[in-house]
């Protein structure tokens, strides 16, 4: 299945509370619950005014519906081609 890479705005990012990074996540783990084991979210990173989060999906749709249903930000959906790392270039 493939995997995307979610840009999401939100200025401020890196100064949420360990609280509302909890409720963030609690409301995204409804979401994906209502929309069934087709789109699953492997992780997110916390920057300063952005949150990049990972999910396998078949689709742009249903993260796009993730989203909208959840009332995230989705400012940039890409699909990942490859995944490297240090080893890649042993």
């Amino acid at each position: 299945m493939p995997k995307y890479v979610i840009e999401r705005e939100l200025p401020g990012a890196g100064k949420l509370s360990g609280a509302e990074l909890q409720a963030i996540s609690e409301k995204s783990n409804k979401v994906l619950g209502e929309l069934g084991p087709d789109i699953r979210w492997l992780q997110s990173y916390v920057t300063d005014d952005k949150i990049y989060c990972v999910y396998v999906a078949p689709d742009k749709d249903i993260i796009e519906e993730h989203a909208r249903c959840g009332g995230f930000p989705a400012n940039s959906i890409s699909q990942v081609s490859a995944v490297i790392d240090p080893s890649t270039g042993e």
